[in-house]
């Protein structure tokens, strides 16, 4: 057992009636708390990339966080073990919804829109909303001055809930430290996200000062409604330990108490999912409360559309004259050749997500690209390796046959190359290269690690808003295919031509 959980579970045990006096335990139907000692294990949902001191590994690769103690704390009060279930944070409440894992203990923010969905134990931790921006910048002052301006901050957050009221260019990223690095390369004009992770992550910049705190919000374990029991024995062993004074002492250890936190003691009125039928009892898991499209969202996701476009074209015009550059460097330049070839190799042979972060991310400290710079430069300088060997391959295509009746007339290889191979070839590699193409529009998807909102990453928007995949999945899938079956039929003009 962690150290850390030591603290809290004997008052957490007391608290869940778990000791062995009779008449303790609480009183529970056939439900999660017998699904959850049945299979021996608490399942938490939570996503690492959210980093210190929430839940991450240590360098030995240990997963440690105030997050991960309160879990093992939990689950011994109900006598199992934690697991960590794995997801990203901007869908926890939406695996929750379909019962991936049992409870998500990640920084939920108690928001009303989340709280009309899923219910919630009383609050662990009490956080305020800091705003963060490059020393010297007069512009920023509070949520009223970021109107029009770029912040980075977490999707479906507290923080981009009012960055959106407040009229702000909301930019949405993956993870913690990414914020502050786009920030101090003047890609955007301030951060705004939890005091944890500002005083985590932005000492890391010296660029940066912190403008001050702008809002209050409440950490709180997020629950299914239909698990009511399971919620009852939480808040129970959550009341204990905050009384007994354990779980203070325990965020001091992690440096995270202050005076704030003295709110938890005041016990707040349950976080209840509305009316949604005839009751919580008659919904299924996965099932919530889905609202229309609206006409302002439809256009958002022919906004994204346009990007994921503009992006895929920008990126095939380098990779399709560069792919063909690299094919005839390996087949015509003996002291080139190997450099095209572990160029092609190399780009092939190591995920595009990962080459997109070293450009955008790892050169930050060389060269600052912007999102849509890095985003066009990755994914055309990705696809060259592929075009490469389309062209390669529809050059050893061409008979054989050609290249020798072109020498026998007297015309230089360069000449035979340029007039007689390649127009062949290129004929040949027609449907390849449409290929590469519909695929490039697909993993254009990719590029919303660099903040770009495309049209993959407005439907994940909208369905986490709107509480719904199947509409804004099936609207995505809809304009991936009316964006790439032109294409498709443009190829098939070509090769009959």
């Amino acid at each position: 057992m962690r150290p850390l959980a030591r603290h809290v579970v004997a008052p957490l045990a007391i608290a869940a009636g778990l000791g062995s006096a009779p008449g303790c335990a609480p009183a529970a139907s056939q439900g999660a708390l017998d699904r959850i000692r049945a299979r021996g294990e608490l399942q938490w949902g939570a996503d690492e990339q959210g980093g210190e001191p929430y839940v991450y590994e240590d360098r030995n690769g240990a997963l440690v966080g105030f997050e991960v103690d309160l879990a093992d704390a939990l689950a011994a009060a109900l006598g199992v073990r934690a697991r960590l279930v794995q997801n990203d944070w901007s869908t926890l409440i939406p695996s929750l919804e379909r019962g991936t894992f049992d409870i998500a203990l990640n920084g939920i923010e108690v928001t009303p829109a989340r709280a009309a969905e899923v219910a919630f134990t009383r609050p662990y931790y009490v956080f305020s909303e800091r705003l963060v921006a490059r020393r010297g910048d007069a512009r920023i002052g509070d949520l009223a001055s970021l109107r029009g301006l770029r912040v980075g901050t977490l999707a479906s957050s507290l923080a981009w809930d009012l960055l959106r009221a407040a009229g702000a260019v909301a930019l949405p990223y993956e993870g913690v430290d990414e914020p502050f690095v786009d920030l101090e390369q003047g890609r955007t004009d301030a951060v705004l996200l939890d005091d944890i992770i500002v005083a985590r992550y932005a000492g890391r910049h010296p660029s940066l000062a912190i403008v001050g705190d702008v809002a209050e919000g409440r950490y709180a374990i997020a629950l299914r409604p239909v698990d009511d029991e399971l919620r009852v024995a939480l808040d129970q062993a959550l009341a204990q330990t905050i009384a007994s004074g354990a779980w203070r002492k325990a965020l001091a250890r992690w440096g995270l108490d202050g005076d704030r936190q003295a709110a938890l003691a005041v016990a707040p009125t349950p976080a209840r999912p509305g009316p949604v039928g005839p009751g919580p009892a008659s919904r299924a898991p996965g099932a919530s409360s889905r609202r229309p499209l609206t006409a302002r969202q439809m256009l958002l996701f022919v906004e994204g559309a346009l990007v994921t476009l503009l992006i895929s074209l920008a990126a095939m015009a380098i990779a399709a004259p560069l792919g063909l550059a690299l094919t005839l460097l390996r087949l015509e330049s003996r002291r080139a050749r190997p450099f095209a070839t572990a160029y092609v190799e190399i780009v092939r042979g190591t995920p595009v997500l990962l080459q997109l972060y070293l450009l955008y991310y790892g050169l930050a400290g060389l060269i600052s690209l912007g999102p849509w710079t890095a985003a066009i430069l990755g994914l055309g300088l990705n696809y060259a390796a592929y075009e490469a060997e389309i062209y390669r391959g529809a050059i050893a295509a061409v008979p054989r046959g050609q290249w020798e009746a072109a020498l026998a007339l007297g015309t230089s290889r360069q000449m035979a190359l340029r007039e007689i191979i390649l127009p062949q070839a290129l004929r040949l590699a027609v449907p390849g290269v449409t290929n590469d193409f519909i695929s490039l529009l697909k993993d254009s998807s990719l590029v919303s690690v660099l903040t770009v909102v495309e049209l993959t990453k407005r439907m994940t928007i909208t369905a986490v808003d709107d509480r719904g995949w199947l509409l804004p999945g099936a609207l995505c899938a809809a304009f991936y295919f009316l964006l790439g079956y032109p294409f498709a039929r443009l190829a098939r003009r070509l090769e009959r031509r």
